[in-house]
């Protein structure tokens, strides 16, 4: 292992992240893995050991200081500290297990020490279970998503041997296709954007008057131009119950997980990305949530989430830190047909991934992480007053794997939200299966299942008319609504 270095600067993004965190977001990812049998610790230890602390960045600890940030190794590193054992009370059932990843989510990272933790459960009913909290400065989904197929095995023989991080992010990422469905639609204009990024960071203003950029990339400057104006003066999200003044704890639910090659099949019969038919999903149970709690259904107002868009290239799927961009997606919860929110969902995705908007944001954050932090929160504050929830989807691999020797059956996890947003939306696919999570802030959901009950039943709704509709073109959406009046309400069909 190479002699260590004093002290490594965070990148600017990366800062920015850092700094982002505030009591009542607390800036963390948080995740479950769930075991189908025995989970030997020792074993455990030992995985973490060689392959995840081969990464010098779960030694080190992040430390913020006027003029910057920087990376710093903690002399007094302790494994176990980091990899603790723990218990569940009374039935060990999955509510105990619910009220202890709420209790993490809602627990700040020592910031004196490396800012990752796992809890290993021994006593969970349903099996060993790992609950992981890893701070959003250190990578992005995609990244961690990555970063954690380095700690598994494709068979329960595989014995944790060392891996050289330098080496493993050189080789060819495994399932490609697994990041092109995030990567691809982001890839247009990111030359350009990359290198308009580090020209900001390192010129700052002076980007406007360079002659080589204004002369080859005039189109893509304008339209970067209108993105920022756009995304700045966009009106606050109404006021709803899913947006108001947060706390500082947090709830969090999953759900029961959807056969992916249903999704993918709804997906097909209506010509739209699994991707929209899940968003979709999710819109109709958050709509129908708001009406059972009281709303008038003629009074529900879109609302919007920020949905991360990765920009990381494919060559570089396994380098940490974080490389993705934000967007504001408009979600159609006024909309009570939920084909026409699928459509609509689908449009809506299509203006966003043919707009420069991710790549805006990108730039946005790693100017605000070059800035002093007391003028970060004023800026994040104003642009999260603009959305309502945070929604990401984040594709896992697709065959089982084995941790320790032990075969993992199920893993989530849970997005954090920035400034005033008070719910995140966190959508993984895994072995032939679709999990959906939902972190809320308790002021403003107290029982997210109430939310996250209603996304299979929203789901199935377009199962059923992708079985029940004509597959000639794309299915007439008032077709749709007399098809579902006819089963939901029992009325004659027109």
């Amino acid at each position: 292992m190479s002699e260590k270095p004093v002290r490594e600067p965070i990148s600017k993004v990366d800062t920015a992240w850092l700094r982002m965190e505030q009591p009542t977001n607390l800036m963390m990812i948080n995740g479950i893995i769930i075991m189908d049998e025995h989970l030997d610790y020792e074993a455990l230890l030992e995985t973490i050991q060689q392959r995840f602390l081969a990464f010098r960045r779960f030694r080190q600890k992040a430390v913020d200081r006027t003029r910057g940030a920087y990376w710093e190794f903690d002399e007094d590193f302790d494994i176990r500290w980091h990899v603790r054992r723990t218990a569940l009370p009374g039935n060990a059932d999955g509510g105990e297990l619910e009220l202890l990843v709420s209790d993490l989510a809602s627990t700040a990272l020592d910031h004196s020490r490396p800012l990752w933790q796992i809890h290993v459960v021994e006593n969970y009913v349903e099996g060993p279970v790992m609950v992981m909290r890893i701070h959003h400065c250190i990578a992005d989904g995609i990244a961690l998503v990555q970063l954690f197929l380095s700690l598994t095995d494709p068979t329960p023989e595989g014995r944790p041997t060392a891996r050289e991080p330098e080496i493993w992010k050189k080789q060819r990422v495994k399932e490609s296709m697994l990041f092109r469905r995030l990567i691809e639609p982001a890839r247009d204009g990111l030359d350009f954007a990359t290198h308009l990024g580090q020209q900001l960071i390192e010129e700052g203003a002076k980007i406007l008057q360079d002659p080589s950029i204004a002369s080859g990339y005039a189109q893509e400057v304008n339209e970067i131009v209108r993105e920022l104006v756009h995304s700045l003066t966009l009106e606050n999200d109404p006021v709803t119950r899913l947006k108001g003044q947060l706390g500082s704890r947090k709830k969090v639910a999953w759900a029961e997980p959807l056969p992916l090659d249903e999704v993918k099949a709804v997906s097909k019969a209506f010509g739209c990305t699994v991707n929209d038919v899940l968003i979709a999903a999710v819109t109709g149970a958050l709509r129908q949530y708001m009406l059972d709690e009281g709303d008038d259904p003629e009074a529900v107002q879109d609302i919007r989430a920020t949905v991360p868009v990765n920009l990381r290239p494919l060559e570089h799927a396994q380098e940490l830190g974080n490389h993705f961009g934000l967007v504001f997606l408009s979600l159609p919860l006024g909309v009570d047909n939920p084909l026409e929110r699928l459509y609509l969902v689908n449009e809506r995705m299509n203006e966003l991934k043919a707009s420069k908007q991710a790549t805006v944001t990108l730039g946005f954050l790693a100017a605000l992480g070059m800035g002093p932090s007391v003028l970060q929160k004023p800026v994040l504050d104003l642009l999260s007053q603009k959305a309502s929830a945070v929604l990401t989807n984040v594709p896992g691999p697709q065959q089982p794997l084995y941790l320790a020797g032990s075969k993992i059956r199920e893993m989530m996890f849970w997005v954090p939200q920035n400034g005033n947003i008070g719910l995140g939306i966190s959508i993984l696919s895994y072995n032939g299966q679709v999990l959906f999570g939902l972190i809320s802030d308790r002021r403003l959901v107290a029982e997210p299942k109430g939310i996250i009950s209603r996304f299979k039943k929203e789901f199935e709704k377009l199962l059923y008319l992708g079985l029940m509709l004509p597959l000639e073109g794309r299915p007439n959406v008032q077709t749709a609504q007399n098809l579902l009046d006819h089963v939901l309400h029992d009325e004659p069909p027109v």
